[in-house]
């Protein structure tokens, strides 16, 4: 399924009604499920170090294994050999091993393992019962060593060790006194900056080296951001992100030890700047990277401006993205994206100038029948203004069709333009598809984000949803009779409450590990989530303070006013929206004689994430949209 964006700090995706009907016979082809569901080909690769190897991503026994190449050479070993679920996150270590984190059925407790390339030497290096591993630093220029964070100790805290991948050695770099949330590491491999938190204040931490006691230089609100990248390349100041004084993030330069920004290398005046791009090699900032509708660059470095050009010659159409580069930055991997395609990766020599594709990454896509996702905007009822993307059916007049709202996870989060599985699925399925970014969405600026707190379910959040809905109808595009709500996470919860809130407004919704009852939500969270407990209170309601408040915005307390068909999905392992927030409401509704089709998978957590589970997740949510909102779907197998 879509993958599921956390409910932000909680590190929180034809028939008609009782009858058959024809498809219209100017709509598409339908395209198999399976295509827009089905893992990739392969996917996620990275260059070794010295550019001799590939690795990448691929399915073996329908699970995503890590696979290994040497360039020029047609040989491929496999590396990993999973059964139970997807891997998804691996870097190199040195020219000769890898390693990878992975949880046990979606409980989120990552331990990390390494490998070397040609299979052997498999190790779990953090074999630890109920321990969550991070990785803090991967140090991309050591052959052995990494950074890692590991809440053995005291499971609300992560104290910071460096490991070496080879002997499994662990050594403790810094212990966590309970509030620091985050560590930076100098170039050198030497934890100099820290992050910590009581709840609603951030204070950024210093030290001039590893014997030197941590000193605060800068203390701001949590509404207040100021995240750093990394050090300049002569560990003297930071790069950050900073909305100190601005409502928007701009990229700025500060000394770490005062706390002084000493200069702003690039702000937008319409979204926030949160990417820097750096050359290791040649120790320099090269760019910043930012959204609006489309991604787009500042490049303060001719060199890379003059590789992201060429890059876009030979690849016009896409969106084109260096992810990978050796260490003497002589090669590159190069990803296209785009909203009809999972793109393709490319491998370019830039000494030799060879380009070559590697590998469509889902190749039996045919970009031509996909449909276009167009940017949008309007104005919400109390005068803010909105962007989104639509989605319609391809060879399809965009006009009273029934519409598809698709609310993003998060809620601190946003929608970005690009291949959207889901909204190229229900699409083909006859559907327009709406995605908004609503208020409390990241990436718009402080202002925006903070016109979000504390308006889940009846508020301005789920107001702009509504808001959204109007306009499509008022456009012509939306037939105001079959309109359905469906997400995931937060999108889950926004299901719930326009189901429970606004019932006129929607026939039918899907809660994909959406929460419905915001109290137990807030008592539920993981053990090291605690420090941000009281900015939760700040952004959605306090249990005590705001009981009111968080009473009226939890579907749970008023799902005696839902009367739309519900689909509910849910893993049972999910550590952030527990299942008893989805048997919750399942109860409720079921107590007053309603039949709520209910789907919990006991091997995943939050998000479906092995393939055979998103086929029979996807294929109930066809049958059930086509049943209650008129689109098409194919013959059941």
């Amino acid at each position: 399924m879509k993958t599921i964006l956390p409910l932000a700090l909680l590190a929180l995706a034809c028939f008609a009604p009782g009858a058959a009907a024809a498809a219209p016979t100017d709509q598409p082809p339908l395209i198999p499920l399976r295509d827009f569901f089905r893992n990739p080909e392969k996917t996620g690769f990275a260059l070794s170090p010295d550019g001799s190897h590939f690795a990448w991503l691929q399915p073996w026994q329908s699970r995503l294994n890590i696979h290994v190449q040497k360039i020029g050479s047609p040989d491929v070993v496999r590396v990993t050999a999973v059964t139970d679920r997807d891997l998804r996150q691996f870097f190199w270590k040195g020219n000769g091993h890898l390693a990878y984190l992975r949880d046990q059925g979606g409980d989120e407790n990552f331990r990390l393992y390494s490998v070397a390339i040609d299979g052997t030497g498999f190790k779990e290096l953090t074999p630890f019962e109920n321990v969550r591993t991070q990785l803090i630093d991967g140090l991309e220029d050591h052959d052995t060593d990494a950074i890692i964070g590991l809440n053995r100790r005291n499971p609300e805290v992560f104290d910071a060790y460096r490991l070496n991948l080879t002997t499994g050695e662990l050594t403790l770099l810094a212990e966590n006194p309970g509030n620091i949330t985050s560590w930076l590491a100098d170039w050198d491999g030497r934890i100099r900056v820290a992050r910590t938190s009581d709840g609603v204040n951030s204070s950024l931490l210093y030290r001039e080296d590893e014997k030197s006691p941590f000193r605060t230089v800068l203390t701001t609100t949590f509404r207040e951001t100021v995240q750093p990248f990394f050090f300049t390349f002569d560990n003297r100041h930071l790069y950050a992100a900073s909305n100190l004084g601005r409502d928007k993030q701009a990229v700025v330069r500060l000394d770490p030890a005062t706390g002084q920004e000493l200069e702003v290398l690039f702000e937008h005046p319409a979204v926030d700047v949160s990417d820097l791009l750096a050359s290791r090699h040649r120790k320099i900032v090269t760019g910043a990277a930012f959204t609006v509708d489309r991604r787009g660059y500042r490049f303060f470095d001719d060199a890379r401006a003059r590789l992201q050009a060429e890059l876009e010659r030979r690849l016009p159409g896409y969106e084109v993205v260096v992810t990978s580069m050796s260490r003497d930055e002589s090669k590159c991997l190069v990803r296209t994206y785009s909203d009809k395609s999972l793109g393709a990766f490319y491998f370019h020599d830039l000494a030799t100038a060879r380009f070559e594709k590697l590998v469509d990454v889902s190749p039996w896509l045919d970009e031509t029948r996909m449909a276009d996702m167009q940017p949008i905007a309007f104005t919400a009822r109390d005068g803010l203004p909105l962007t989104g993307y639509l989605t319609t059916p391809q060879g399809v007049p965009a006009l009273n069709l029934p519409l598809v709202l698709l609310p993003h996870g998060g809620p601190w989060a946003r929608d970005e333009w690009g291949f959207d599985p889901e909204a190229q699925f229900l699409a083909n399925r006859g559907y327009a598809v709406l995605q908004l970014n609503f208020r409390s969405s990241t990436g718009f600026g402080r202002k925006f984000w903070e016109a979000g707190f504390k308006q889940w379910g009846r508020g301005a959040m789920q107001h702009d949803l509504s808001d959204a809905v109007q306009w499509a109808i008022d456009q012509g595009i939306a037939d105001p009779k079959r309109v359905g709500i469906y997400g995931g996470s937060y999108g889950g919860y926004a299901t719930l409450a326009g189901l429970a809130f606004t019932p006129e407004l929607y026939a039918a919704g899907v809660d994909y590990v959406g929460p419905s009852n915001l109290f137990t939500l807030l008592a539920s969270i993981q053990p090291y989530w605690e420090p941000l407990r009281q900015q939760l209170y700040a952004m959605v309601g306090d249990p005590e303070k705001d009981k009111d408040l968080l009473t009226a915005a939890s579907p749970l307390f008023s799902a005696d006013q839902i009367r739309a068909p519900l689909l509910v999905l849910q893993g049972a392992n999910d550590p952030r929206v527990k299942k008893a927030e989805a048997d919750q409401i399942v109860a409720a509704l079921k107590h007053r004689g309603i039949d709520v089709p209910y789907i919990v998978k006991d091997n995943e957590g939050h998000g479906f994430r092995n393939e055979e589970n998103r086929f029979e997740a996807y294929r109930a949510i066809e049958q059930f949209l086509a049943k209650h909102l008129g689109g098409r779907a194919e013959a059941a197998p």
